[in-house]
Order: C-alpha cells, then sequence, then structure tokens
C-alpha cells in the first residue's frame, strides 16, 4: 500500500508546485490546480513541453515533485502557462523529512483531541503554577479596610493561599480544553473568509471572543467556587457547590455572569489578538530561518499578557464583588456594583489587586503560551498529526 502525503511549498500565479511523499514503489502523481485532474503511471518521469519550459512529475525513492500544468491542456493554455510561468524554476527540492501531510487527509476527530488535550494541559499547569497570587488579589479586592498583605497572612496563614485549588481544576481542565477547541476551528474559518490584511487582527479576536463565550459556560461556576473558596467563606470545593445551590439556586453558580463577560471576552480577545501579533512580527524578524522558541514564546506569553492584565483590572474587580457577594445583595448589576464602588469607595478601587494581577496574568502568559505549544507538538506527535508551527 502506498502511502503519500503532500505539502504546498510554493504558491505563484496560481499554480501548485507540490512534493508528494512516497512510501512504496513509485509512482506518478500529477495533478492540475484548475482542472483536478490525476494522472498515475509506473513510469519514473514524465514531461510535457509548455515553449522551453518542462512540466512535469519528477518521482524519486522520497519523494515526488510536481510542476504545474501538468494536466491535459490544449496548446493555447499550455502557451497560457508558460508566460506566467516563465521565471519560475523547473523544479523545487525538499527534504522528504520536511514534508507534511495536510490536516485534510487526518480524521477530523484527532485535530480536536489534540486541541482538547493542549487546552485542558496548558489551563491546569498555569493555574496550578499560580493559584497562590490569585488569592492574594481575590483577598485584596474583596478588603473594604486596609490592611494590605500582612493582614491577609494573618487571617490564613500559607496554607490558605491553596484555598480551593483541587476544586478550581476540575473546572479549569474542560474550560480551557473547550476554549482550545473551540478557537483553532473558528481561527481557520475566519482565515479563510476575510483578506489577508485583516485576517492576522480579525481571525484571533473573533476566535478568542466566541472561544471565552462558550467556555465561560464551565469557567463561571468554576471561578465563583474559587473565589468563595479564597474568601474563606467554604472550606471544600463540594460543600461550597451544594451550599450554594441550597441558598441561591443555580443562578447563584453564574453569579456575576455579565461582568465575568464583560472581563474575559475582551480579555482573551485582546490577549489572543496580542499573543498572534507578536509571533507574526517575530516570525517576520527570523525571515523563515527558523520556528520560534520556547524561550521566545514565554517572553511573548508574558508581554501580551500584562498589557492585557492591566487594562481590564476594573472588570476583574467588578466581577469579583458580584460573585462573591452571595444572598447578601449588596450589589444588584454591574451598573450598581459600579456606581456604589465609585460613591463609596472611589475611583482607585477598580485597581485595587493590579500589581498581583498584572503580576499573575504576565506570569500565566508566559506559562499558558509555553505550555500551549509544547502540548500541541506533543499531542500531535502522539496522534500522528503535522507538527504545529511556533510561527502563525
Amino acid at each position: 500500500m502506498a502511502v503519500s502525503a503532500r505539502r504546498r511549498l510554493v504558491n505563484l500565479n496560481e499554480d501548485q508546485w507540490q512534493v508528494d511523499l512516497q512510501i512504496a514503489s513509485p509512482k506518478i502523481v500529477c495533478a492540475s490546480s484548475k482542472t483536478h485532474e490525476r494522472h498515475e503511471g509506473n513510469a519514473s518521469m514524465t514531461s510535457h513541453r509548455a515553449g522551453r519550459h518542462a512540466a512535469g512529475t519528477l518521482v524519486l525513492p522520497f519523494a515526488a515533485i510536481t510542476i504545474p500544468g501538468f494536466a491535459a491542456q490544449s496548446h493555447a493554455e499550455k502557451d497560457a502557462t508558460h508566460q506566467k510561468s516563465r521565471a519560475q524554476p523547473h523544479f523545487v527540492v525538499a527534504s522528504g523529512s520536511n514534508v507534511a501531510a495536510p490536516s485534510g487527509d487526518m480524521p477530523a476527530w484527532r485535530s480536536i483531541a489534540a486541541n482538547l488535550a493542549a487546552g485542558a494541559t496548558a489551563g491546569c499547569a498555569v493555574e496550578a503554577a499560580l493559584y497562590p497570587i490569585d488569592t492574594i488579589k481575590t483577598r485584596l479586592q474583596l478588603a473594604t479596610t486596609g490592611g494590605g498583605l500582612r493582614a491577609l497572612f494573618k487571617s490564613g496563614g500559607g496554607k490558605a493561599l491553596y484555598a480551593g485549588l483541587v476544586g478550581n481544576l476540575v473546572g479549569v481542565a474542560p474550560s480551557t480544553a473547550v476554549f482550545m477547541a473551540v478557537y483553532e476551528p473558528i481561527k481557520q474559518a475566519v482565515n479563510d473568509r476575510v483578506p489577508s490584511e485583516r485576517r492576522h487582527v480579525l481571525a484571533p479576536l473573533i476566535a478568542g471572543a466566541t472561544s471565552g463565550l462558550v467556555a465561560s459556560l464551565i469557567r463561571v461556576p468554576t471561578e465563583v467556587v474559587k473565589q468563595r473558596m479564597q474568601s474563606g467563606e467554604f472550606r471544600g470545593a463540594i460543600q461550597a457547590v451544594k451550599s450554594i445551590l441550597a441558598k441561591e439556586g443555580a443562578r447563584g453558580m453564574y453569579a456575576g455572569y455579565g461582568s465575568f463577560l464583560l472581563r474575559d471576552l475582551p480579555f482573551d480577545a485582546i490577549e489572543f489578538v496580542s499573543y498572534e501579533q507578536l509571533k507574526r512580527a517575530y516570525a517576520v524578524t527570523l525571515g523563515g530561518t527558523r520556528e520560534i522558541n520556547a524561550a521566545e514564546t514565554a517572553a511573548m506569553g508574558a508581554l501580551a499578557g500584562a498589557v492585557t492584565g492591566i487594562l481590564t483590572t476594573p472588570f476583574d474587580v467588578l466581577k469579583t464583588r458580584l460573585m462573591t457577594q452571595g444572598s447578601s445583595g449588596t450589589y444588584k448589576n454591574v451598573g450598581d456594583c459600579a456606581i456604589k464602588i465609585w460613591q463609596q469607595e472611589g475611583w482607585k478601587t477598580f485597581f485595587k489587586g493590579w500589581e498581583p494581577r498584572v503580576l499573575w496574568i504576565s506570569i500565566g502568559g508566559c506559562v499558558f503560551f509555553s505550555a500551549l505549544e509544547a502540548s500541541k507538538t506533543f499531542y500531535h506527535e502522539r496522534l500522528g498529526l503535522p507538527p504545529p508551527s511556533r510561527s502563525h
């Protein structure tokens, strides 16, 4: 059985240059990118003349090199092909080890499974690593009086910084898995439908916001339980869920949902746009000489996270207040919460906890995107998918 994999190497004037990896007896596999006709045979090379240039497929032990315009054409079409490709090289040479099969040749479930697994792995990695900083941020935002970090440590000690971690990971894994499983296909769909000059911004922007909206159905209950435990109200996740459902009903699990979307949808969009743009710009400076390495990915993730973190801190304060008020009814909605904070505590309250938040998110961006890229590579290899590129 012959197994072949294709990779488009050059796309000039809509003519397709391909390399077909042959693992079995050599065959000629020729196609026209316009007519989609295929011709197969058992020769080692076939060539047709279009003016002074050869058009055909050279079959080597490790690869088949396809020249554009091979399929049956009229003399006029061949002359036109010759005029378009006059300055093009006869052959494009590539190493067989660099030839990767397009995702279309693989079962769709493999790609979905890889995105799910990579998202879950990256989400749990960043949450576990930075949970104490998030706890400090939450406690500071809930404090209506002074005291700072000293009062925080006196009230709970170092062990309290990990309150709710295990229960939170149970929710983080599926939410980040769903996020990435939605993000990649949405991003690709937008790339396929918008002009090239706008896709680099619109694709991650739309994909990030859409993925955040879908993942919020899991994220919000997880966040509610986590922050109620971080505040010291509950000691265990199961106890927290039972108590919230008994006293506040299902709505209690989605307390602050509006403020969560107000914070996380722009957050996801801004962070992923920033990261994708940084990757793209840096890849241009590398000039295609190599892929972006892990350290560079970490630095770009940290920068994207820091900028996004400080811009969305006011929304995070509103979300924290609404999610942790329980059945007290202190705030009616996002607008009421914002007005009361402004009138009673001043505008500076909207930036309470910004230091640990920016620290947490910048380090989080570093850990998350590094873990995400490494996880993608790992799961793609395990599932027999082509290795993902770090450059786009």
